[in-house]
């Protein structure tokens, strides 16, 4: 049975609420959850829920979607007299004011081993660079971006077939079964803290759409790096010359073999998915 702890819990995307069903498991239910307001998406660009705002519907807990962290905001939060705040990937940076709140203070996971990669991409930093290891990090939350002090760090093995995707799922895991590892203790108090070294740190970008353009004669192992990092969203493309037609290929399944990058599906610009050699045999 796990101690009574009123949290709060704030997060938005698909790695925010597998967390929740984590804890939900383990039995930690938020008391409150905060979400970025809904977003236009799909063809029709209809306003859609976050993934987290689901799932707080369908576990029927209050879900606040603040377009901004006002006074207003803070001042309502503050009443309701949270413990601990867990943030998961929430997508805008908390003001100290938030942050200090609760009365345990407020904790986050990221996915790397701080210092290392603070930011929005440390997942695919890490495929970028061609890393070996990577994990998570549970750390006491500061108004600095990823510099708070690390309550507990996991290391995990990166293998060479990992895209991002198995790479997120071993980690939302790790992270989800490591928080609820260490709840009892930080409701006691009885945590120790390990402060990040500052000039170890490093930093990783939010990643942009034209960030998965690739040409084939470049490097290949930086090539398949990338096409690991950017598997799903916003993926790998290239540009070919088909009939005096320059045609935008997005590459959806390939390999790394013999040090070569192979491609084996592809997608053609306005065209369904196809296997590369008969794509380059046809008449598209």
């Amino acid at each position: 049975m796990t101690e009574k702890l009123n949290f709060a819990f704030w997060g938005t995307p698909e790695i925010s609420s597998q967390t929740l069903d984590i804890l939900f498991n383990r039995g930690y239910i938020p008391f409150i959850i905060i979400t970025s307001p809904d977003a236009r998406s799909g063809r029709g660009m209809h306003l859609t829920p976050t993934p987290v705002d689901l799932w707080a519907s369908n576990h029927n807990i209050k879900c606040l979607k603040p377009e901004k962290i006002n006074d207003e905001f803070i001042e309502n939060f503050k009443k309701l007299q949270i413990d601990l705040s867990i943030v998961v990937a929430y997508g805008k940076i908390l003001p100290e004011n938030i942050i200090k709140t609760p009365r345990l203070g407020t904790i986050n996971i990221h996915y790397s081993l701080l210092p290392k990669y603070r930011g929005a991409s440390p997942l695919e930093s890490a495929l970028l660079n061609g890393d070996t290891n990577t994990g998570i990090s549970i750390q006491q939350m500061v108004f600095k971006l990823d510099s708070g002090p690390i309550i507990k760090e996991i290391e995990i093995p990166i293998s060479i077939n990992d895209t991002k995707d198995d790479l997120r799922k071993k980690l939302t895991i790790l992270g989800g079964d490591t928080l609820c590892d260490i709840l009892p203790n930080i409701i006691k108090e009885k945590i120790t803290l390990k402060t990040q070294k500052e000039e170890d740190a490093t930093f990783c970008k939010k990643i942009k759409k034209e960030d998965g353009l690739i040409t084939l004669n470049g490097n290949q192992k930086e090539n398949y790096n990338k096409y690991r990092a950017f598997f799903g969203w916003p993926g790998v493309y290239f540009f070919i010359n088909k009939k005096n037609i320059q045609i935008r290929i997005k590459i959806t399944k390939a390999r790394y073999e013999n040090d070569s990058f192979i491609i084996e599906r592809v997608i053609p610009e306005g065209k369904k998915e196809i296997d590369y050699n008969l794509f380059l045999k046809s008449n598209i």
